[in-house]
Order: C-alpha cells, then sequence, then structure tokens
C-alpha cells in the first residue's frame, strides 16, 4: 500500500464531510502543526486589526563597538514566512481595532496641550484657551428638531415633530431649492477657510494690543487643535482648540496682556473676516463664509472650576476632540470609499501607445466604478455625490479633485490638524510605543535590552499583501469577539 500524504488525507476527509469553508479548511490545517500556537499568537498580538499588511524580510543589530551582531529577525523564521502588522487605519468603519489605539492617541495629544505631560509643561493649563466651533452656512432650509431652552424639542418647519435620530433629519426641505453646488464647494474650500480663519486670528490677536504681525511673533504665539465633524445634512464644520502661549509655544509664558476675553473676541472676530470667492462658468460666483452659529466657550482652569455652574474641562474637550478623529463622512450616510474607476482614474478613457485614448471597458467610458444609481445611500447624500461629479468634471474645478473626492462629498482636507508647538505628535506617542513594545518583546523572549547609542540598526523589508489567510481569519473573528465582549462586561459593570 503507497503511503498517502496526511494533508491530502485531511482534504479528502473533509470534502466528505461537506466542509468547504476556505477559512474552516485553513484552520484546521493550521492546527495540525506543531507551531499552531506561534501563528495564534501572532494574530492575538494585532488586536482584531480587520485588514493587516503582509511584510517580509529581515532586520540585524549591530553593536557599534565591536561591530557584531547583537540580534537578527527575519520573517524566514516565521511559521508563514511573513510578519503581520496592523494597517494603522484611523476609521472606525474600516478598523475598529486600529482606530481605537488612533482615538488613544488623539486624546493624549490633545490632553498633553491642554493639562501638559507627553514633553509639554503642566503650566500650559494656566494658558489662555478656547473651545471654538466653526460651522458651515446655510444652502437651504432642512429639516431639524429645534429645542428650547430647556431642552424640550418643539416641530420643525414642515409641521412634524421628528423623533432623535430620525433619518430625514439634516435633509432638504425642498430638494429642488437646495444649492447643492455651495454646499459641495463649501466643503471643497473648508481647509482654506480654515487656514484663512488661522491667519485673521493672528491678526485680530495682534490689532487688539497694538502690534504688528513681527511684534506679535516676538511676544506671544497662538496654538490650535482642531477635527473636523459632517453634520447630518452633509456639510463639514470644525471643532478647535485655541491657545496664546509665549514666544516658543507651550513652554513659554504668554505675555500679561494674552486674556481669554482678548482671545475670544479675536475668534469671533477672525470667523465673520474669512471670505473665498469662487467663480465657474456653471455657477457665477459665489461667496464662501463660515455660518453664523459660531460657538466660542472658555475651558476652564483648575483653580476656577469649581467656581462654574457647567466647567468644560481638560478632559472633555480631549475626550470629545478624539471621538471624531477616528470617524469621517459615514455619519451622513455616503460610502467610505472612492468612486472612481481605478484603471481609468475616474476620466473614462485610457491613453494608448499611439497617443489617442480608448474609452476604459471596466466603467463603460463613465469613470465611476459603480452607478450612484446603484448606491445604497439617502437620495440626498447621492445629489450631492452627483453634483461633485458633475462640478468636478468642469475644468473650471479641476483642482479640487471633486470627483476623487465624491464619496467625501467634496471634503479632501485632514480631519484633525495642529500647530507645530501645540503639544506632542503622534509620531512621538508611536514611537514611544512602539519602543516599550519592543523591549517587552525582548524581555519575554530572553534577549537583553539594547542601548541605542551604542547599536547601529539594518534593515530590509518588503510589501507582501494586505489581509488574512482564510485561517488567520477565524483567529482574528475570535479575536474581535473577546474584545467585544470584555468591553460590553466592563461597560456593565460600570453602569452597576
Amino acid at each position: 500500500m503507497t503511503d498517502l500524504d496526511p494533508t491530502a488525507v485531511l482534504d479528502r476527509e473533509l470534502d466528505r464531510a461537506r466542509i468547504v469553508s476556505p477559512s474552516v479548511r485553513g484552520l484546521i490545517h493550521y492546527a495540525q502543526r506543531d507551531d499552531f500556537d506561534r501563528i495564534e499568537a501572532a494574530v492575538e498580538r494585532l488586536a482584531g486589526c480587520t485588514r493587516p499588511v503582509q511584510l517580509a524580510g529581515h532586520t540585524t543589530t549591530f553593536d557599534t563597538t565591536t561591530g557584531e551582531p547583537v540580534r537578527h529577525y527575519t520573517t524566514a523564521d516565521e511559521p508563514l514566512g511573513r510578519l503581520l502588522t496592523t494597517c494603522g487605519n484611523r476609521r472606525a468603519s474600516r478598523c475598529p481595532s486600529c482606530s481605537r489605539t488612533y482615538a488613544a492617541d488623539t486624546y493624549q495629544l490633545i490632553r498633553a496641550g491642554l493639562s501638559g505631560g507627553k514633553g509639554t509643561p503642566e503650566d500650559v493649563r494656566t494658558h489662555p484657551r478656547v473651545f471654538a466651533t466653526l460651522t458651515a452656512p446655510s444652502f437651504g432650509s432642512v429639516h431639524n428638531r429645534p429645542t428650547t431652552r430647556t431642552g424640550k424639542p418643539f416641530p420643525c418647519r414642515c409641521g412634524t415633530l421628528h423623533p432623535a435620530g430620525h433619518p430625514v433629519l439634516g435633509t432638504p426641505l425642498d430638494r429642488a431649492t437646495y444649492d447643492y453646488a455651495g454646499a459641495v464647494l463649501f466643503n471643497a474650500h473648508a481647509g482654506a477657510l480654515w487656514a484663512r480663519f488661522t491667519t485673521y486670528l493672528r491678526r485680530a490677536v495682534a490689532h487688539a494690543v497694538g502690534l504688528t504681525l513681527a511684534e506679535l511673533r516676538e511676544q506671544c504665539r497662538v496654538s490650535f487643535a482642531k477635527v473636523a465633524e459632517f453634520q447630518k445634512r452633509g456639510l463639514v464644520h470644525f471643532h478647535a482648540i485655541v491657545r496664546l502661549d509665549g514666544p516658543e509655544g507651550s513652554t513659554t509664558t504668554p505675555p500679561a496682556w494674552a486674556t481669554v476675553d482678548l482671545l475670544a473676541a479675536a475668534v469671533r472676530e477672525a470667523a465673520t473676516r474669512v471670505s473665498i470667492t469662487v467663480t465657474g462658468d456653471s455657477i457665477g460666483e459665489r461667496e464662501l463664509r463660515w455660518g453664523q452659529q459660531l460657538d466660542v466657550r472658555e475651558i476652564t482652569r483648575p483653580d476656577t472650576a469649581d467656581h462654574d455652574d457647567t466647567p468644560l474641562t481638560d478632559a472633555a474637550v480631549a475626550g470629545y476632540v478624539a471621538k471624531y478623529a477616528t470617524k469621517s463622512a459615514e455619519g451622513t450616510g455616503t460610502i467610505d470609499r472612492p468612486l472612481y474607476c481605478s484603471p481609468c482614474k475616474g476620466r473614462g478613457r485610457i491613453p494608448t501607445p499611439t497617443g489617442l485614448t480608448d474609452e476604459c471597458a471596466p466603467c463603460e467610458g463613465t469613470g465611476l466604478a459603480e452607478p450612484l444609481a446603484d448606491l445604497h445611500v439617502a437620495s440626498h447624500v447621492r445629489q450631492m455625490i452627483r453634483t461633485c461629479w458633475d462640478l468636478g468634471s468642469a475644468p473650471d474645478f479641476a483642482e479640487l479633485k471633486l470627483t476623487k473626492w465624491a464619496h467625501m462629498l467634496g471634503f479632501r482636507g485632514h480631519f484633525s490638524t495642529k500647530s507645530r508647538r501645540y503639544s506632542t505628535t503622534l509620531g512621538a506617542l508611536r514611537g514611544a510605543r512602539r519602543t516599550w513594545q519592543t523591549e517587552q518583546a525582548r524581555l519575554r523572549a530572553g534577549h537583553p535590552l539594547i542601548d541605542p547609542d551604542t547599536t547601529l540598526v539594518i534593515s530590509d523589508w518588503r510589501f507582501l499583501a494586505t489581509g488574512y489567510s482564510p485561517g488567520e481569519e477565524i483567529l482574528a473573528e475570535t479575536v474581535r469577539h473577546n474584545r467585544a465582549a470584555t468591553q460590553r462586561l466592563k461597560r456593565e459593570g460600570d453602569l452597576q
């Protein structure tokens, strides 16, 4: 009798048992291996990342005094011949696990600029600072849920008292008269409006104390951190922490004339002055401004918190800002993927070697990866996406790249930004975490800690693919399930 390959025997038995799922088949194959525990540990280390990056390569650490290698790592020694690392995506809709890490880092970054820490002195909490919200203007009446000063809701303009969270909230009362072009252009220019706001803010602060901008830089620095949020009507607005520092930023004391009242007045003045004029053959001339709903509140200092009925504390502001750092436009009901056809880059035609162009076969010349009519979105969102596509196809607005950012309803800026000397950086936080994780891994493996001042690290890595193998996907789903159950039990314990 001929000996059969154990793998072939297992495949035959699985087929007989009608187990045809590639994920189940892959997991069973992994479970037969002697190094299955290492495969399982590699997946658990990613904490439920939905689409990890697969890398292959090696890294060698040398002692610079002797030239001898201290440690060598290669993916050839891994069970599956490659290393899995987290995707690092900030969007909760793409990767809940990595987005939680991003939110935690953003919280630490924002909190450091309010309370100190992470290289920022604690005296920064005594600097004048406000929490400002810059909103979008009205482009037409929308369904809303207005409330009285006591918080009691009353009917919308349509005469209906809409329940909280109702899908109609934020949609136009009359789609025929709603200014969709203006809404899309505002989103597309929101980043430029913010940049001009910061310029006018510095001018307003300088003018309030009778200084030139050059003289202001020698005495005071305006620092900020902001995050973008989409409203239900599909328009972006910004939440910002604005702070007055000394000339070198958070490490220096601001001048005596720098007060919260002065800063708040400067924010209001700058917001009302900012405008951008947009022209085009199809829309004429439009002036884009911030909306009239401007909210500026003092962030309460520790020595005055007991005297404030509703203090806006450091922790509350940091938590609020970090919450929106992992969100995009999905809250409006749009999609979280680009709509343009990848082969033709949304142009609808592909260049040929002869210099001519042929119609793109995958999108049939439309430039769209999928028809707009097939999108599972509300009609209001679909119309904003269609407006992005129509305006983006016009030569007047080619530089806005609206077709590329149609899924973001025209917004193409960063969701969270900060001035250079507000506090620490995300890179520094990630570097510190990476160093700590590396040291912990070396301790578990029994390797001595390495002094970076006396060592040289040479690495060579290449990208292989993204995602798990079918068997690893089941392990990752188990990790996600266990983490979700742990979080649920923790929340239930906090409520009791």
